[in-house]
C-alpha cells in the first residue's frame, strides 16, 4: 500500500511572542530525518501558500500552531477539526467573505476553503500549544515565553509519535480517531494517546 502524502505545516507570526510556536517546531523538524512522503514547511503567516500546498500534494495535513483554549501556557493539544459538510461547502460561509488573506493566516479559514475546493486531503490534525498572554503594546520581548519554549521540545517527539500513529491507522481504516480533541496534556510528558476516546 502506498504511503499517504503528509504535510506538517508550522504556522504563526514570529513577531507576536508565543504565536511563533508552530514556526519554531517546524524549524526543529526540518533538522530531523523524515520519510520521503512527509514534507515539513514553515509557512509563517502565508495562508495562501498553505492553501495551495494542501490542494496539491497532500493526503494528510498536520498543522502546528498556537491554540488558546483556556489551559495553562505550554499545554499541548492534538485536535481533529470537524469533518466537512456533506456538500463539501465550508460551513457558515457569508456572501463576499474573504476566506484567505494573502498576508495573513487563519487556519480555520484555510481548512474551509481547501474542503470547499475539493481537496484530496483526507484528514487534518492540529498540534496546538496554549500561549501565554501577550500584549504587543506592552510586551517588548517578542520571543517565546519560557513555558512555550519548553513545549517546543516536547512537541517534536509528540509529532513524530503522532506521525507513526497516523501512518498505522491509515493502513487500518476501520479504526479512525475520534473527532474533536484527541489529547490535551501539559507539555511535560504529553503524548498523542492521552485522553484518546477511541475504543
Amino acid at each position: 500500500m502506498t504511503n499517504p502524502r503528509i504535510l506538517i505545516a508550522g504556522v504563526g507570526n514570529i513577531f507576536l511572542g508565543d504565536d511563533a510556536f508552530g514556526c519554531e517546531v517546524a524549524q526543529r523538524l526540518l533538522s530531523r530525518a523524515m520519510p520521503p512522503h512527509v514534507r515539513v514547511v514553515d509557512f509563517g503567516i502565508r495562508g495562501l501558500d498553505l492553501t495551495y500546498a494542501m490542494l496539491e500534494d497532500c493526503d494528510i495535513a498536520i498543522i502546528v500552531d498556537a491554540v488558546p483554549r483556556g489551559e495553562p501556557p505550554g499545554t499541548l493539544y492534538v485536535i481533529e477539526p470537524d469533518a466537512p459538510t456533506e456538500t463539501g461547502a465550508p460551513p457558515d460561509l457569508q456572501p463576499g467573505e474573504m476566506l484567505v488573506e494573502t498576508h495573513g493566516m487563519d487556519p480555520a479559514k484555510v481548512f474551509r476553503l481547501v474542503r470547499a475546493m475539493g481537496s484530496s486531503v483526507r484528514r487534518i490534525l492540529v498540534v496546538g500549544c496554549e500561549p501565554a498572554p501577550f500584549d504587543p503594546e506592552v510586551d517588548m520581548d517578542m520571543s517565546l515565553s519560557p513555558l512555550v519554549r519548553a513545549a517546543v521540545d516536547e512537541a517534536v517527539p509528540l509529532i513524530e509519535s503522532l506521525l507513526n500513529r497516523v501512518l498505522e491507522e491509515d493502513q487500518t481504516p476501520s479504526v479512525p480517531l475520534a473527532a474533536g480533541m484527541l489529547a490535551g496534556a501539559s507539555s511535560k510528558g504529553a503524548n498523542p494517546h492521552d485522553g484518546d476516546t477511541t475504543p
